[in-house]
Order: structure tokens, then C-alpha cells, then sequence
């Protein structure tokens, strides 16, 4: 196959590796220079991705902030081939969806959103891996109206990456649970990280801190994008676990053993039940 991918961060570029060590052909692009420089010198691309190129593409990636790939996706529709696939890996789905299965129907290519749950704590191509994606899962957002054929052909295209696991869902379900197992933890371990106690922290801390914390240094321009795109459900996640903490403060506050020794068993039992 012939790959195209827009953006050559740390998830396009493992995309990139992946289907390189694959054996396909990758086209990339990227506006850091430095970044797509890295990616030729280094083998993770076979060439630089040009408009032109597209229409002889199976599959176009999609690696940039939701925004811009907007932006983007507007700008190419008109040159990608009926025998081109796009999809997007964005960190959120309403948008990109709306724009992009509007523009497939319109210019006659197969569109798909989709997000591997997959990630470092560290950005960029240096930390790309080829085997970032081996086993985890990956949520499809495939348009309202897609035949199961057409996501046997989006799974069929992403075989390289050697996803363990695939879940379907719509743009709204993707976004609002987005909200609870991704977007809610980066606040969460972000904020941790301005307690006065935190710069005192060394000799202290073990695995606890390491896990809470370990989100907390991500890029802000990306995930200040990602919040905003996503506002009302991560309110509602934030709106949740400010009473949840609300009721344990109060517990403490009041020296209250029994009603603190519930809200901690009920969190455990939840957490027990939720991972079978």
C-alpha cells in the first residue's frame, strides 16, 4: 500500500514506522521542518507527501490538532481519489467528523474518524515507535450510514499497526467518553502538580505519585484545543469529581470515619466491578 500521513508527531509518526517496517510506502508531511527532515534522514518516510500525491494513496492519516486538520482536509478534498481512505486520529470527534463525512460525500472519498488509545507522556518523532499501537485498542467513528463493509475495509487498512482490540462508536459517544478516561485525568494529574508540597516531593514518592503525575507534563497548546472542543462533556466529568471530592473533604473535616471508610470503599468496589 501507499500511505499518506499529515503530521509526524509521536502518533504519526509510530503510524509512519509502523506501516515502514510493514513493508508499504509512506509520504509524510509536517510543517517542523526539523521534524520531517528527522523522518527522511532517518527511513521513517520514503519521500515528501505532495498534493499531487494523494489521489494515488490508499490511506491518508490525518496527525494534527483537530483545528488544523479541519483546515487541512478542506484544502485537500478536492485532489484525494475515490480510491483513497482518509481518517483522522484526533483527540476529539464532533468537528472533524462533521467536516469530514460532509466533504467525503461531497468529493466522493471514504472518510473515517478514529482514535488509538495509545500514547507517551512524551511528544515528537524522536520518542515514535513502531510498536506503539500493538495491542491497544482503537476507537472507529464511522459516518451514521456505513455499511459493516466499510468498517471490515478500516480495520483491513489498519492491520500493520496490529490493534488488539476495535470499538465502534458515534462522534457524540467517542467525545463524551473521551472526557472521563482521557481529558479529566490530564486536569487532574496537571493540577496535582500545583501543590506548594510538589517541588519538595524527592525521597518521598513511589508509585502512586509516578502514576498520578505522569500525564501532567503534556503540551498545552494541544490539549487547550482539546478541552475547548469538548467543553460540556469534560464540565460534566469536572462537575463529578469536584462533589466526589467535596463529600470526602467533608468527611475529613468532620472526623467522620464511617462516612469516609464508605465514599473509599464504594470508589474500591467501583474500581473492582470495572475491571472484572
Amino acid at each position: 500500500m501507499k500511505i499518506a500521513i499529515c503530521g509526524l508527531g509521536l502518533i504519526g509518526g509510530s503510524m509512519a514506522r509502523t506501516y515502514k517496517a510493514a513493508g508499504h510506502t509512506v509520504l509524510g508531511i509536517d510543517t517542523n521542518k526539523e521534524t520531517m527532515g528527522f523522518a527522511l534522514e532517518n527511513g521513517i518516510c520514503d519521500g515528501v507527501l505532495k498534493t499531487e500525491d494523494i489521489k494515488t494513496c490508499d490511506l491518508l492519516i490525518i496527525a494534527i490538532c483537530p483545528n488544523a486538520a479541519i483546515k487541512y482536509l478542506h484544502s485537500i478534498a478536492p485532489y484525494i481519489g475515490s480510491g483513497c481512505t482518509v481518517i483522522d486520529i484526533c483527540g476529539t470527534k464532533r468537528d472533524i467528523c462533521r467536516e469530514g463525512f460532509a466533504l467525503a460525500k461531497e468529493h466522493g472519498f471514504r472518510f473515517c474518524g478514529t482514535h488509538p488509545m495509545a500514547g507517551l507522556h512524551f511528544s515528537g518523532i524522536h520518542y515514535s515507535r513502531a510498536d506503539l499501537f500493538k495491542g491497544a485498542s482503537m476507537v472507529l467513528v464511522p459516518p451514521e450510514d456505513a455499511e459493516e463493509s466499510f468498517t471490515e475495509l478500516i480495520k483491513e487498512l489498519l492491520a500493520p499497526a496490529r490493534f488488539g482490540r476495535f470499538t465502534v462508536c458515534d462522534p457524540y459517544g467517542h467525545d463524551r467518553m473521551i472526557a472521563y478516561t482521557s481529558q479529566l485525568a490530564h486536569v487532574v494529574s496537571n493540577a496535582y502538580m500545583k501543590s506548594p508540597t510538589a517541588r519538595a516531593h524527592h525521597g518521598f514518592s513511589a508509585g502512586s505519585y509516578r502514576d498520578l503525575t505522569r500525564v501532567a507534563k503534556l503540551d498545552e497548546n494541544m490539549w487547550t484545543e482539546l478541552f475547548l472542543a469538548n467543553s460540556d462533556c469534560l464540565l460534566t466529568e469536572l462537575d463529578s469529581i469536584i462533589n466526589s471530592l467535596t463529600e470526602y473533604k467533608k468527611a475529613i473535616e468532620e472526623n467522620d470515619a464511617k462516612e469516609l471508610c464508605r465514599l473509599l470503599r464504594e470508589g474500591r468496589i467501583i474500581k473492582e466491578e470495572t475491571d472484572g
